[in-house]
This record gives C-alpha cells, structure tokens and sequence, in this order.
C-alpha cells in the first residue's frame, strides 16, 4: 500500500480503533488489493510497451503458417484420395476431406500396405530370378541332350553311305534327305538355345566397329559370287555386345542372300543417326516378302521359305535383340523387286 496513504488512514483513527484487530485485517485487506492493482497495471504497461510493428510481424508469421499448414493438409487429402483411388477402382463418390488426426492415421495405414506389397515385390523379384536361371540351365541341358542323338544318327548315315554304293541313287537320296533334316534339327535346337539365352547372357560392353564387324559378318558367310555388297556409308562404333550385335546383322545378311532369286544380287547396308538412337537398313533386289508376312516373320517358327530349309528362328532371335536394346524394327517389300529391313539401336 502506498506510504501515504497509509499514513492518512491511521490519522484519522484514534488509538482503540489502531489497534483493533478487525481494523488490521481490513488494512491488510486493502493493501493486498492495492498490490494486486499495482501488478496488473505492471503488466499492462509491459503489453502496451510492444511495438505496434512487432505485432503486426507476429500476426503475418502466424498467418503465413496457418496457410502453410492449409495448403499440407490439402496436398495430404490429395495423395490419399489417389492412393484411396488405386486401392479400389470402382471408387466413384467423392472422398471427403480429412482432418489431420485422420489423415496420419491414414497415412500410417498406407504406409503399412505399401511397405507389405515391396516386400512380395521382392520376394516375386527373386523367385523370377532363380526361375530364369532354372530355365535358362534347362535350355542348355535340353540343347545338349537332344543334339547328342542328332550327331549318333548322323554319323550311322555316314557308315551306311559308305557300306551303300550299290543300293543306287534312289537310297543314297533318302539318305541325303534324312542327313539334311537332320542338320536343319540341329540348327533348330542350336537357334532354339540361342533365342533363350539373348537376354540372358551377361551384359558385355565393348566398343565395336561395324566397318569392321559387318566385313567379317559377310566374310564368315560366303555368299555365292553373283551377290555384291555395298555398304552405303561409314558405319558408326557403338558400346555395345559384340557378340549381340554380330548375331543381329549376320541373321538379316543371311536371310538377305537365302532370299536373293537375281543373276545379279545386290545387298546394301547403311546407317543414319538420330539424336536417341542409331537407325540401320539392310535392302536387297532379291525375291521380296508378301506383306501378309510382314509381322508373322519375328515370331517364332515362322518361315516363308517354300523349301522348308529355315528354321525360323533367326528373325525371331533379331527381334529379342533388338527388344533388349530398346529398339524397334520394321520392313518395307515388294514382291519380285526386294525387301528393305530398317531397325533402331539406342544409344
């Protein structure tokens, strides 16, 4: 209580009433309310002292988070609606908003779900892999089984040739035909192998020249002397497998010669290059491919040769390559006049 307050109040009582004990209690009585007064005027002016500015700052911050939060929230509504949506495809009412409590008991639910389903992916992953692996060591236990009787029966038509001159032509011409049919078995199982182990055989880069690769190719493949080749532009050096690569030309190179029907062959091989990718053709002038053909021929076992000598596989295996390398192939033919394959090489 102020001091002279005080001392007015006690002036004005006589000396009884000074020390009356109920009079103490009602001094005591107000100075407590003057103290409590004095506080709270204290802190009044303590929050008028700040700053007009200073509230205004503290306004905009918490303006600015509030719209933040707003704009969470929202985002967080979105992404659950679109997992909501993938969960259930026949989801067609419109899901409400929610509120934050929901959305992180939400999100926690998703989360679990989608931590479960990479860890099947995975498990699926693996089981894939090791099924690969057990596929492709058939392939190759298959491949040697079936070729090890080809080459005994191959080799019995040899010993009966020899012991079969005087059966006449007619013998030794069944038994030629029995020896081609055999060779074109052994192709197919060889090609069969081949086409499985594509993409599956380990991923060699190196550098190739296709100048060079493509001369090789045409050397190792012997082609009868009335074709000639023509490469139609300095061909590019990629990173790539060469054994992929040389499987792939040497396939279209052979079906361009096997299909040539002219005195005069002609076989051009040429290269143009785009900005994601190298794009190749292989023309010929020989007997040219109806067009029905034109998507059956990359399937498997799928021959337009009226002899019967393809085994029709090599066009498929060109496909699977160029598949792995992310390319795409196409051709264009005119029966009687030739057939123009053009095929895509990423970079």
């Amino acid at each position: 209580m102020n001091s002279l307050l005080k001392r007015q109040i006690r002036k004005h009582l006589s000396e009884e009433l000074k020390n009356n004990p109920e009079i103490q209690s009602f001094l005591a009585a107000i100075e407590g309310s003057y103290n409590t007064y004095e506080e709270q005027f204290s802190m009044l002016q303590r929050a008028m002292s700040i700053s007009s500015q200073e509230l205004f700052d503290a306004n905009k911050r918490l303006t600015e988070e509030a719209k933040q939060q707003r704009m969470v929230i929202k985002r967080l509504n979105d992404v659950i609606k679109t997992l909501q949506s993938i969960g259930n495809k026949e989801v067609t009412k419109e899901i409400k908003d929610l509120t934050g409590i929901e959305l992180a008991t939400l999100i926690e639910e998703q989360a679990a779900k989608i931590s479960a389903f990479e860890k099947q992916r995975a498990k699926m992953l693996r089981d894939l892999e090791k099924s690969n692996e057990e596929l492709t060591s058939y392939a190759q236990v298959v491949s040697h089984d079936l070729k090890s009787p080809l080459r005994n029966v191959s080799a019995l038509i040899s010993w009966i040739k020899e012991d079969a001159e005087q059966m006449g032509g007619t013998a030794l011409s069944h038994l030629a035909h029995i020896e081609k049919n055999i060779s074109k078995m052994d192709n197919m199982i060889g090609g069969i192998l081949e086409y499985s182990l594509v993409d599956k055989k380990d991923k060699i880069v190196n550098l190739v020249d296709l100048n060079v690769l493509i001369y090789q190719t045409i050397e190792s493949l012997h082609a009868p002397d009335f074709i000639e080749f023509s490469i139609d532009n300095r061909l590019p050096t990629m990173k790539k497998d060469p054994y992929r690569i040389k499987q792939l030309f040497q396939n279209l190179i052979s079906n361009a010669i096997k299909g040539m029907d002219k005195e005069e062959g002609y076989i051009y091989i040429g290269s143009k290059e785009e900005e994601e990718y190298w794009e190749f053709y292989i023309k010929d002038n020989g007997k040219g491919i109806p067009e029905k053909y034109h998507t059956k021929i990359f399937k498997m076992f799928q021959s337009i040769d009226s002899t019967k000598e393809s085994t029709g596989i090599g066009l498929s295996i060109v496909k699977k390559i160029i598949d792995y390398y992310e390319g795409k192939i196409w051709l264009e033919s005119v029966v009687g006049e030739g057939t123009t394959f053009y095929f895509t090489i990423k970079k």
